[in-house]
């Protein structure tokens, strides 16, 4: 078992499953196939620095609430830090310590040079006003000062997070340094410095490797039958690419509740309404009612859970009717969910895949700000292809050489990388 030395230990619930023993577990796997150096497996363990800071806050009704907002940067032997800033009341440190060590083993699968690191504050951003939500976001910024920079660490947006987020950061590291840093953030607005093709990117690259699979059984995605859980970004642009390519998206949901509709959803309609209904889809019309975990067990083509981590359990896995699930959220299988799903044959797409198309695009977007040349949304677009493709097609290939299920190829493939790097440079001092 690998050490977790640098993080503090939580009391959840028995049913609770830990993301970063997960995360930990997944890097074992990885490393027991690559038959891993004990040494390097040691310091890929672990995070390289996990910073908690004190937030203070004004509230709009003059009392002043202290928050935690934790970054933690797991490592960049490949390059600067990259990862999201999470607003949601479910954040823990350990949680954002798993999607950073999620998020170095996916930038080396997609080939890009970045390291993985991932931040969050502990609130629920309903409950806070747009002034406060500013507040807040300015003092984490602040307090990261010497931790983040465009060189060394670059946040983007996360569940609970947008592009107004990552503006108010860009301002308040720029304004600290005395000159505008465009570099500093990715998913920003595109007046700053943002990319064209950045907000649905997360949702296309699930769209191309689901078109890939897809292929690879002989299907095409016209017709397809789909069923997402969860209708933020990365979900409702999935939904919506998948509807233009002539999918059937028959179900989706949100945290209130879903829609079912057995010849399919009207994909721009609902996403007008849940535009104008505070992002639920809950009393769609032309449209059946449906609970998220009936959703999770609907017959169709393909899975696409896109909100929380663990909804596919040892509990619901064998009730899953999918012939792909493709992880457009983080860790929304389990491992032993994983184990059962692909013992029935149902192909998962793993996250480190599956959700990769925004950290390449946000790379894509720094590249840009670095040179202060940006690009049309074709050539975006087209970059992204081309890397979600091959990635996808290097996890194949990997995983028929080995005879190993994707997620295990997906994960020899970012770790071996890491590790390699790790072996080529060397220990300091």
């Amino acid at each position: 078992m690998v050490s977790t030395s640098l993080l503090p230990l939580e009391s959840p619930s028995p049913a609770y499953i830990c993301p970063y023993d997960q995360a930990c577990s997944y890097l074992e796997e990885a490393a027991r196939e690559l038959k891993l150096d004990q040494n390097i497996l040691e310091v890929l363990s672990n995070p390289r620095k996990v910073v908690t800071v004190s937030i203070p806050v004004k509230r709009d009704d003059g009392e002043v609430q202290v928050l935690a907002g934790h970054r933690v940067q797991h490592c960049d032997i490949l390059g600067p830090y990259k990862g999201g800033i999470r607003y949601h009341p479910a954040v823990t440190l350990r949680e954002v310590s798993a999607l950073a060590m999620l998020m170095t083993w996916k930038c080396a699968l997609v080939g890009i040079p970045y390291g993985g690191a991932k931040g969050g504050i502990a609130i629920d951003p309903k409950r806070y006003s747009i002034g406060e939500l500013e507040r807040i976001t300015r003092r984490y910024t602040s307090e990261l000062l010497k931790d983040i920079g465009p060189s060394v660490d670059i946040p983007a947006p996360d569940m609970g997070t947008s592009a107004r987020e990552m503006a108010w950061m860009m301002d308040t590291y720029s304004v600290n340094v005395g000159h505008a840093v465009p570099g500093i953030v990715t998913g920003k607005p595109l007046s700053i410095g943002g990319s064209r093709g950045r907000e649905m990117a997360t949702g296309r690259g699930v769209m191309i490797v689901v078109r890939e699979a897809l292929r690879d059984l002989g299907n095409l995605v016209i017709g397809t039958r789909v069923v997402i859980q969860g209708f933020g970004n990365v979900g409702s642009a999935a939904a919506l690419l998948l509807h233009e390519a002539g999918a059937k998206v028959i179900a989706v949901s949100t945290g209130s509740g879903g829609v079912f509709a057995e010849k399919g959803l009207d994909i721009p309609a609902l996403k007008a309404y849940a535009a104008e209904n505070h992002r639920s889809v809950v009393g769609f019309p032309h449209a059946e009612p449906i609970s998220n975990a009936e959703l999770l067990t609907l017959p169709c083509d393909v899975l696409i859970p896109a909100a929380l981590e663990n909804q596919i359990t040892e509990e619901n896995a064998d009730q899953v009717q999918a012939k792909i699930v493709a992880e457009a959220a983080n860790g929304p299988v389990t491992l032993e969910a994983n184990r059962a799903l692909d013992a029935r044959g149902i192909i998962v797409l793993p996250d480190i895949l599956a959700n990769a198309g925004g950290v390449v695009v946000s790379y894509l977007e720094w590249v840009q700000g670095l040179s202060y040349v940006f690009w049309d949304e074709d050539r975006v677009n087209r970059e992204l292809e081309y890397l979600m493709v091959h990635a996808y097609r290097q996890v194949i290939q990997q995983s028929k050489a080995r005879q190993i299920p994707l997620r295990v190829a997906a994960y020899t493939l970012g770790v071996g990388r890491v590790a390699q790097a790790l072996s080529d440079r060397g220990l300091y001092p």
